[in-house]
């Protein structure tokens, strides 16, 4: 019974990709800074390869890893959440999706506050603690959405819970993803609920409602073979449910690895891909490197948890979808490399793949250690890691 887990760390890059200079992120790598803190220890991945990837010579390598790695290029434009997975997942981006540095246009914002009766506070790249620390009161004061982007291709929408209850907000949310198309085609409407008195919190109760992949990807593939994808944290919110057999939310990293291991625990044959968010949306938009050195400390320290539950046929893949260094001034996202840790009995231990031209390779792999074709994007790197 075949079985992979594919588990993005979400943003974890581990430095600059040639074309970086086109995004202004020459200098980042997410990983490195991280490890600039006193509270950074992965002894775990170390020990299955992390430091033996091509590039981090900055670190002391493992003698004889005992797992499988390498780093891979993204091939498509952009560097937000929804283009790396869609990526992750064999679909390249050939154009990157629309971002909005001045803003949301005029007729899109007039559609918003006719189909939902509110007006729009705000409309300008923000951060999104600040936002709610400077239109959060005249929010609640008004019932005005707080609407705002940043670097990447989003429309998010904030609101106090007392003012516009979650289920509400969800459905304005849904109205932007209508009016959100051609070329306001974002890459993700997101919804973002706040709490308490000044100075307000934000809530677990985040909501993304991605584009419809336009072609198939390896979810689709897979579940049309009959086998199980299941979707772990916000994974099936970036495909919009396409592809995706059955879901579960979560609010944090230590929930998407417990869920991760439920499903470790149960027998099922095919995909669980889990997204860990907390390390792009708590720490590296915060510039926080500690708390991103916590948390990947965090998952180290669970880490042996999943290798102990792994199966025979059992592949587990760790890797990420785009970097956000919070070491740089930036607070967005950034253009890196991305990490590819792999155990599992069926790899040969200490197998290096290198450095691949596309994320797309994840997929291409996976669907071949499944015997499925593939996408048309990447190439498979199975033969060079599977025990012979």
């Amino acid at each position: 019974m075949k079985r992979v887990f594919l588990i993005v760390l979400d943003s974890v890059g581990i430095g600059e990709l040639p074309d970086a200079h086109l995004y202004g992120d020459e200098g980042s790598n997410t990983v490195k800074a991280a490890a600039s803190s006193p509270y950074f220890s992965m002894p775990n991945m170390k020990r299955l390869g992390l430091f033996n990837i091509d590039g981090m010579d900055w670190a002391q390598s493992e003698a004889a890893p005992a797992g499988a790695f390498g780093r891979l290029a993204e091939r498509s434009k952009g560097k937000d959440t929804t283009t790396g997975h869609w990526e992750i997942a064999g679909l390249v981006s050939d154009s990157p999706m629309p971002t909005f540095p001045d803003g949301f246009p005029q007729d899109l914002l007039s559609q918003l506050k006719e189909r939902t009766g509110r007006e729009i506070l705000c409309n300008k790249p923000y951060s999104g603690t600040d936002v709610i620390r400077d239109y959060g009161e005249e929010h609640v004061r008004t019932g005005a959405l707080i609407v705002y982007t940043s670097a990447d291709s989003v429309l998010q929408i904030a609101a106090h819970e007392s003012v516009i209850p979650v289920e509400e907000l969800y459905r304005i949310c849904e109205i932007a993803r209508e009016i959100c198309q051609g070329p306001y085609g974002v890459g993700r409407v997101i919804a973002r609920p706040f709490e308490g008195e000044y100075p307000f919190k934000r809530t677990s109760r985040r909501h993304d409602y991605s584009l419809v992949p336009p072609v198939d990807t390896m979810l689709d593939i897979l579940k049309r073979a009959g086998l199980e994808t299941r979707g772990v944290g916000k994974i099936s919110d970036i495909f919009a449910g396409k592809g995706i057999s059955s879901t579960v939310r979560t609010a944090c990293n230590a929930e998407g690895i417990d869920r991760t291991i439920e499903h470790m625990r149960t027998s099922f044959e095919g995909l669980c891909f889990t997204n860990l968010v907390d390390y792009d949306m708590l720490y590296g938009h915060r510039n926080d490197i500690d708390g991103y050195a916590k948390a990947l400390t965090y998952f180290d320290e669970r880490l042996p948890e999943l290798l102990a539950l792994l199966q025979p046929e059992d592949l587990l893949m760790i890797t990420a979808d785009h970097g956000c260094d919070p070491a740089t001034p930036s607070t967005d996202h950034s253009r890196e490399y991305i990490p590819l840790v792999m155990a599992g009995a069926v790899l040969r231990q200490g197998s290096n793949i290198g450095t691949r031209s596309s994320f797309a390779d994840i997929a291409a792999t996976i669907l071949d250690y499944f015997g499925q074709p593939g996408t048309g994007s990447g190439h498979s790197f199975l033969e060079e890691i599977r025990e012979k």
